[in-house]
């Protein structure tokens, strides 16, 4: 006799959502820029789903990747163990990182990235006995959403529950003319560790963008204090900003990079966190209390792996980068059109991100603009999360002109008609 399961109710609760107001929409498949729905819906996802896809989804040679690796080996413990694929991607990573960045550690995602980064940081002085207890980081600066990723994060809505468990870290406002003197009147301060800076754009923060200019001379000065850099392109890297890393853009190069989200293409979750020979060698010691006692059961899976050298191969065997300034001209195209609206302040590009503000009394991540404009947008047939008045388009790589174009043309006919600006 055949039992049937019990049916038993449950709820998913789903991240950064006002779980009253949700109703979560069924995908059921994708391809390329295209989600498709249990509703029969066809949705182009302007936001390469929180900006982790490159090469559009369920991209065939990455797919086939990661099947003939789980034939092989899924998963092995990373303490005392490593396999090829993480063996081939760090290498070929290092081939495109600066040379004094060349020591990595695996984790899991983007916000574990910065864990690690911090806790390397904070641990390389309490291993060299100079205690030094605080970071600076950027006003608006969003690292993750774990414990230490909060801290180095601006205090916002998005950590207000936690703020008594946060350990406190000194801000500098990175779009400000006397950002430098800022940074040097703290960065030499003796209990200071260094900077964390996510380069050239704030994603979270609102797609804030400051120039390259900036960020070579904060990093300067850093140095010039013997302090660390901490790098987080964990949105900027592989190519969201026209060139491969947001860091190729600069001279003065960061002590510690971390990396996630497009590593994998959108495929599995992984975090790399690349430091200098200088910070790895404080752990290398007799006394075994120096070691960096920091991992995750997942460290350094075969699978995730395989996928990030996939994404590599296509980044050398296809022309992303032309794809990328495609992208970037189609933006700047359709921006210099979009601010001829009075409603809409502030429009920017960079590689194949392109955001605008629109004017509202009371801007920031709860204004009910994200809701209007996302609402809209899916009943169009494409995928915005705007960041509260903050609207932005960051679609995968193999995006074309036409379906791009069709983007802004919903964003326009909402200006024009549906959003009462």
């Amino acid at each position: 006799m055949q039992v049937k399961p019990a049916t038993v109710a449950y709820t998913i609760w789903h991240p950064y959502s006002h779980m009253p107001d949700l109703k979560p929409i069924e995908v059921t498949q994708a391809k390329g820029v295209y989600l498709f729905t249990s509703d029969n819906r066809t949705i182009i996802d302007a936001i390469s789903s929180w900006w982790v896809n490159t090469h559009g989804h369920a991209h065939p040679y990455i797919a086939e990747a990661i099947a003939k690796q789980a034939q092989q080996l899924e998963q092995v413990i990373f303490a005392g163990f490593t396999h090829p694929q993480a063996e081939r991607l760090v290498g070929r990573l290092c081939q495109r990182l600066p040379p004094d960045l060349n020591v990595a550690f695996f984790s899991d995602d983007g916000s574990t990235s910065v864990e690690v980064a911090i806790k390397m940081l904070f641990q390389y002085y309490h291993n060299k006995k100079e205690p030094k207890n605080t970071i600076i980081a950027l006003s608006s600066s969003y690292h993750g959403d774990t414990f230490g990723a909060m801290s180095v994060s601006a205090r916002s809505v998005f950590s207000t529950a936690f703020e008594p468990f946060l350990f406190e870290v000194e801000y500098i406002e990175p779009t400000a003319l006397d950002v430098l003197d800022q940074l040097e009147k703290k960065i030499q301060q003796p209990h200071v560790a260094g900077l964390i800076v996510e380069p050239l754009v704030q994603g979270v923060g609102g797609m804030r963008f400051y120039s390259a200019y900036t960020l070579d001379k904060m990093i300067e000065c850093c140095h010039a204090y013997q302090k660390f850099v901490i790098a987080d392109e964990v949105m900027t890297g592989f190519g969201r900003t026209g060139n491969f890393f947001a860091i190729d853009a600069i001279e003065q190069k960061p002590d510690i990079l971390c990396l996630s989200k497009a590593l994998t293409g959108g495929f599995l979750p992984l975090g790399l966190t690349f430091c200098t020979p200088t910070i790895y060698e404080a752990f290398l010691d007799s006394d075994k209390t120096k070691t960096f006692f920091h991992g995750h059961s997942y460290t350094g899976n075969a699978l995730a792996c395989a996928a990030a050298n996939a994404v590599l191969d296509l980044f050398e065997q296809t022309p992303t980068l032309e794809a990328i300034h495609q992208i970037h001209t189609i933006h700047q195209e359709r921006l210099k059109v979009l601010n001829k609206y009075s409603s809409i302040q502030n429009p920017r590009t960079i590689g194949s991100i392109a955001a605008f503000d629109i004017a509202v009394q009371q801007p920031g991540y709860l204004n009910e603009m994200s809701t209007i404009i996302s609402k809209f947008a899916l009943a169009k047939g494409v995928l915005l999360r705007p960041l509260g008045n903050v609207v932005y388009i960051l679609p995968p790589y193999v995006i074309s002109s036409t379906e791009l174009h069709y983007v802004y043309d919903v964003i326009e006919e909402g200006l024009r008609k549906e959003w009462n600006l």
